[in-house]
Parts: C-alpha cells; sequence; structure tokens
C-alpha cells in the first residue's frame, strides 16, 4: 500500500472521528447559534434560525443535553446563543447551565426565536442570525457540522465561500475495501491507537451510563434483560444503551463518524464489546475498529452524512466487518459480511433522531453480525439478487445509489409527516414549512 494511502487513510480518521454532546444535529444549530453571539457581541433581543429538511428531522425528537429535557430547534438555538461556548465546536452545550436552561420556556413563549425550512438543495444546512441593538450577525454551516461558510456582521461580509472547513483534506473518493483492509490490517499500532482510543474509551462509557440510567425507551435495557449473555447480544445491548443514552440526552460526549453520534456509537461499541467476550488482544480491537470505521465511511462516500436512509445501517455494516475480522475472517468473508448486511438490512429509513433510534441501532447490528456468520461459512447472497452487485464495492455502490436517489421522495414525505404531528405538541421546536 503506498505511504500516500495510509496518510490520507489516516487524515480522513482524524477528521471525522471527533468528539460531540448530545445529537450532533442540535449540535450544530447551537453552534451556529453561539457563533453568531460571539459575532454580535452581545445577547441576542432576537434569533431566527433557517435549517434544511434533514437537520430539523434530526433535532425534533432528540433531547437536548443541559435542556432540562426540552427538544427543538428553537432550544438548540436558544441555549446556544444564551450560554454555549463556541470554541467547544460540537461539545457547544457543555457550558450551559441550569439558569440558561430555565429561561428558555418563557423566550420560547414569546417567539423569541423562530424557524423556518431552507428551500436548497443542500441537505445540511444551518443558518442562524442573531439580532440585537440594531446589528444582526449571521452564521451559515454547509455540508457538514461544524462547516462554517459564511460570517457576516451588519453588511459586513466576513466569510463567503464553498463549503471548506472540516471537508478540507482527503477525500472519500480514495476510499476502497481493499485498502481500508490492508491499512486496518499493516497500519503502525500506537497510530492506530491514538486515532481510535478516544471513541472505544467514550463510547463505551455512554454505554455503561445508558445501562444504569432510565434513558429513552430503555432498549439496552431490555436486551440485557433477555438473560443472553453470548458476545453478540452484548454488543447489540451495549450498543442500544449508548444510543438510549445519547437520544436521551445524556451529557456525555460521544465520538462520531461521518458526522453522526449513533453511526459512531453502532461502528465501535459492538466491536470493542465483542472484542473483550472472545478476549481478543487489544490490538487487534483497534485494528477491527479501524476496519469498521472506514467501512462505515466508505458507504457514506456515496451518501453524504444525512438522508432518508437510516445511517445506523452503514455503521452496523462496518462493525459485522470488524467483527468478522475479529473473528479471524479475511477480505473475502469481510466483503461477503458487507453484502449480506446491505442485501438484508439496507434501505431502512432515517424518521429522525429519538428514542427509536437504539432499537434501529441494535436491529442492524444484529443484521449484521448474522450477515458475518454466514460469510465466516462461505455463504453470501448473489449478483443480481436485488440491490447486490459483483462484490461489495458493486453492492456498496447502489446501496448508495439507492439512498442518494431514490430516497428523495421518501425524505420529503417523512419530513412532511414529522411537521405536521410535531406541529401540534408544545414547544416541540418544529417549523412551519415556507
Amino acid at each position: 500500500m503506498e505511504d500516500e494511502r495510509y496518510l490520507a487513510y489516516r487524515a480522513i480518521l482524524r477528521r471525522e472521528l471527533v468528539p460531540a454532546q448530545g445529537c450532533t444535529e442540535p449540535a450544530a444549530v447551537a453552534y451556529a447559534a453561539a457563533r453568531a453571539r460571539q459575532l454580535l457581541g452581545a445577547e441576542p433581543e432576537e434569533i431566527r434560525v433557517v435549517c434544511s429538511g434533514n437537520v430539523i428531522k434530526n433535532v425534533m425528537g432528540v433531547v437536548i443535553p443541559h435542556s432540562g429535557s426540552r427538544r427543538g430547534v428553537e432550544v438548540a438555538a436558544i441555549l446556544g446563543a444564551l450560554g454555549g461556548d463556541p470554541e467547544r465546536g460540537l461539545e457547544v452545550l457543555e457550558s450551559v447551565t441550569e439558569e440558561h436552561a430555565a429561561r428558555v420556556d418563557g423566550l420560547l413563549g414569546r417567539e423569541y426565536c423562530r424557524c423556518s425550512v431552507f428551500q436548497g438543495k443542500e441537505k445540511l444546512f444551518v443558518s442562524v442570525t442573531a439580532i440585537a441593538g440594531g446589528h444582526r450577525a449571521r452564521v451559515d454551516i454547509e455540508s457538514s457540522h461544524r462547516n462554517i461558510t459564511r460570517l457576516q456582521r451588519d453588511d459586513t461580509i466576513l466569510l463567503d465561500g464553498p463549503p471548506a472547513g472540516e471537508d478540507g483534506g482527503p477525500d472519500k473518493a480514495c476510499l476502497n475495501l481493499r485498502d481500508i483492509f490492508t491499512y486496518a490490517q499493516t497500519e503502525e499500532y500506537q497510530e492506530l491507537r491514538e486515532l481510535l482510543e478516544a471513541q472505544a474509551s467514550l463510547n463505551a462509557a455512554l454505554a455503561e451510563e445508558g445501562l444504569r440510567r432510565p434513558y429513552g425507551a430503555r432498549v439496552g435495557q431490555t436486551l440485557l434483560e433477555s438473560g443472553r449473555t453470548d458476545p453478540a447480544a452484548l454488543a447489540c445491548a451495549w450498543a442500544a444503551a449508548a444510543a438510549d443514552a445519547r437520544m436521551g440526552g445524556c451529557p456525555l460526549p460521544v465520538v462520531i463518524n461521518s458526522g453522526s453520534g449513533n453511526q459512531g456509537i453502532a461502528a465501535s461499541v459492538p466491536v470493542v464489546e465483542y472484542a473483550r467476550c472472545l478476549g481478543a488482544e487489544e490490538e487487534r480491537m483497534y485494528r477491527a475498529l479501524a476496519l469498521s470505521n472506514l467501512t462505515v465511511m466508505l458507504q457514506k462516500r456515496d451518501i453524504g452524512n444525512l438522508s432518508a436512509y437510516c445511517g445506523a445501517v452503514c455503521a452496523a455494516c462496518g462493525a459485522g466487518a470488524g467483527i468478522a475480522y475479529l473473528r479471524g475472517g479475511g477480505l473475502a468473508e469481510v466483503e461477503r459480511t458487507v453484502v449480506n448486511t446491505l442485501g438484508t438490512i439496507g434501505g431502512m429509513v432515517c424518521d429522525g433522531a429519538k428514542a427509536s433510534c437504539a432499537a434501529k441501532v441494535a436491529a442492524a447490528v444484529q443484521t449484521a453480525l448474522l450477515a458475518g456468520d454466514m460469510a465466516l461459512k462461505g455463504r453470501t447472497f448473489q449478483p443480481g439478487e436485488g440491490i447486490v452487485g459483483a462484490g461489495a464495492e458493486d453492492t456498496v455502490r447502489n446501496m448508495g445509489t439507492v439512498a442518494r436517489e431514490g430516497m428523495l421522495e421518501t425524505d420529503r414525505v417523512i419530513l412532511r409527516l414529522m411537521l405536521e404531528q410535531g406541529g401540534e405538541k408544545k414547544n416541540s421546536g418544529a417549523p412551519a414549512p415556507l
């Protein structure tokens, strides 16, 4: 493998695996609002927010950390503007206090903050305008959750350009499964540990918290209460518990993958737990984690960070590949695991971030583990059976086409239904369609 490919894969892992607090879409809204207040130089008297539909659907149903169990776009924006620390990136709400949260309901009641739906094509778009003392400050985020593309104070444009920021560096187009497998097997161990140690430890801590406390629908706890203690059952339960906690507003940080905490969870927690159950050496666990994370990113290359396609499937597919490697599989078994996973559960819809995401994580991980069991026995779905192509790479591309092109109308219908229902709920934060 060429040195340039090693450097590219390292850079992609370093860029994509970053810490966040809570769901990344409300964090992006809060981050933009905190930067807008910073640019304004005063606490806003009014806030105006414009978000793409995919952002809105991932904010409406999820509990926002430090909010007092509140939800919604307006809540995220208000907390970011009142107490967010923009220097903390997607952990912007760590500085929010109980006093900030206590002010939210009164500000919602007088329409201090209003949100509308962005009508452009960009699936990840947030624009926050903060107003005070006759001045305005605007911050736009586009393409990825920390990627600021516009800074404006009154009529002075301080930044206006194409998406750059964290999207800079090597493109995911350089990813392919054969090189991912080679990289994961042969990269220097200390390099991998440095890249992946935070994800392994922080996401496992989130799972432990989800098993201790009654977050969300308690999917992880329900799975453990079945009494099963085999590695597959524990991998599903721990992954679900981490998603329970994250969707339920737990303030512990999560290391994300491709802009998503649940993807970061599903790509890492099952691998870590399965490795523990097997008694695998730490080095082998980290190599499996590298394989898992990069396999997720390979799929997101064609799909994008946000779509109507549930990212838990991509992440669980990566975890299945990593676990197949942990269990002694080679490249052929990893490829079959990817094909079998996508051929079974590819196309699960994303209807926003909320408590049921934990169950989707569990279902996707369970499917990926079945896919790996089949792969290790030499069993796989054949080309032409549904979306299955001539191998893993073709199948990934086919699934990307379905998610990117075929599910556009699905995305619109899901958002319409969520807005219609959300508009009936007090303080839901649901915007009116333009």
